[in-house]
């Protein structure tokens, strides 16, 4: 077997790439890139060096097959659906008008972009992506990627990945912009929760849910952790093969996005920490392995189909911004909760927090955290729905 080839220099390889790719996200240059990008930009670079193996072989099959599935699952298991009572109804509401606003933009993005060449077979599951990942982030995009093998086609998964991250980046000054901008032509009063201020437990709560994970792995939870997700892994494969031998065609990720959601709603399984560190792990060895399989001599290709997939994006972002802004006029909300609701489903719960810390507004940086969450949940769900209509 030729070296590059091998199992241990593939592993010594891609963890160089995240080694070297979180030296460089703390850099003050390359902070607003984020490491995901820059995993997948190294791995091509690593690539397209001759020092990563630029097709298919066991080891990325191994992580395509259970390496990335079991990051997912572990990142779901954060997902307590019962804290959701603490968000109080209006940002809730505003929450799922985005979501809905999402589906809408998709499917109207669908009207006008339509299917060719560029996408190689793959136009449905993208649209399936973006619907995923801007109803709740990253963790639904990669989730239908898998499902659908777009990471076979390495070009056209890292273009969406870069236009996705131009778009994301543009509507958090976007969100941060519009409650100004309506608020002088249309004033809608503040809305507060029950509370003004955030309670103690609030603020305890919030600190524990965005603290470091890194500082509670030890032997007992990466065993648990590693363990769960090998149950996750071997159930799935089991419903797989009960529900195929019943003529039911459900695609794993959704089987094993469910049992995260079940076990996630145990307190004693959500209360464990370290899930979320290891997960991400798993993820950015899978987006490295993309990377690698991003030809450069293709890039000439790469400029036109990004160029379709920000025309994409962009329809679809504007399909969501005035679906939940809207509705935020008409039910006599507050421009503030609505971005902030928005910037839950397009960028996540850490930049929904981001965001009401920018406003001043403490009181809902936990259910923006949670909203979050909740958008994890929902976004596979809606990601296969979009995929499997198209």
């Amino acid at each position: 077997m030729n070296f590059i080839e091998a199992p241990v220099y593939l592993i010594f390889v891609l963890s160089l790439v995240l080694f070297l790719s979180e030296w460089v996200s703390r850099k003050p240059r390359f902070k607003a890139f984020g490491i995901a990008l820059l995993v997948l930009v190294l791995g091509a670079i690593f690539s397209n060096l001759g020092l990563l193996p630029s097709r298919a072989n066991p080891t990325y099959d191994f992580i395509f097959e259970y390496v990335a599935p079991a990051a997912l699952f572990l990142m779901l298991l954060d997902v307590n659906l019962t804290q959701l009572k603490k968000t109080g109804l209006p940002i809730l509401i505003l929450f799922l008008l985005g979501s809905l606003g999402t589906v809408l933009g998709v499917f109207t993005a669908t009207l006008l972009i339509k299917d060719g060449p560029l996408f190689e077979g793959l136009y449905p599951a993208l649209a399936g992506m973006l619907a995923g990942t801007y109803t709740g982030g990253s963790i639904n995009f990669n989730a239908v990627a898998l499902h659908y093998r777009v990471m076979d086609q390495g070009l056209v998964y890292t273009s969406a990945v870069a236009a996705d991250n131009v778009v994301t980046t543009l509507w958090f000054f976007v969100t941060i912009a519009v409650p100004v901008f309506l608020g002088r032509w249309f004033p809608l009063k503040k809305l507060k929760r029950q509370s003004p201020v955030a309670t103690e437990a609030d603020e305890a709560e919030t600190v524990d849910m965005v603290e470091d994970e890194s500082a509670y792995m030890n032997i007992q939870s990466l065993s648990l952790w590693i363990g769960l997700s090998a149950l996750g892994l071997l159930l799935t494969s089991l419903f797989s093969d009960f529900f195929s031998a019943q003529g039911w065609n459900i695609p794993g990720m959704i089987i094993i996005t469910t049992l995260a959601l079940l076990l996630a709603q145990i307190p004693v399984i959500h209360r464990q920490k370290g899930n979320m560190f290891l997960g991400s792990w798993g993820v950015y060895v899978f987006l490295a392995v993309v990377g690698a399989y991003c030809d450069f001599n293709a890039l000439n290709e790469a400029g036109a189909l990004a160029l379709l997939l920000l025309g994409f994006i962009a329809i679809t972002m504007l399909g969501h911004g005035l679906v939940v802004f809207l509705g935020c006029y008409l039910l006599k909300y507050d421009w503030d909760m609505a971005a902030i609701a928005s910037q839950a489903n397009i960028g996540g719960g850490t930049t929904a927090m981001a965001l009401a810390k920018n406003f001043g507004r403490n009181e809902l940086i936990l259910p923006s955290i949670l909203i979050g969450s909740l958008g994890n949940a929902l976004g596979t769900y809606l990601g296969f729905m979009v995929a499997g209509l198209l």
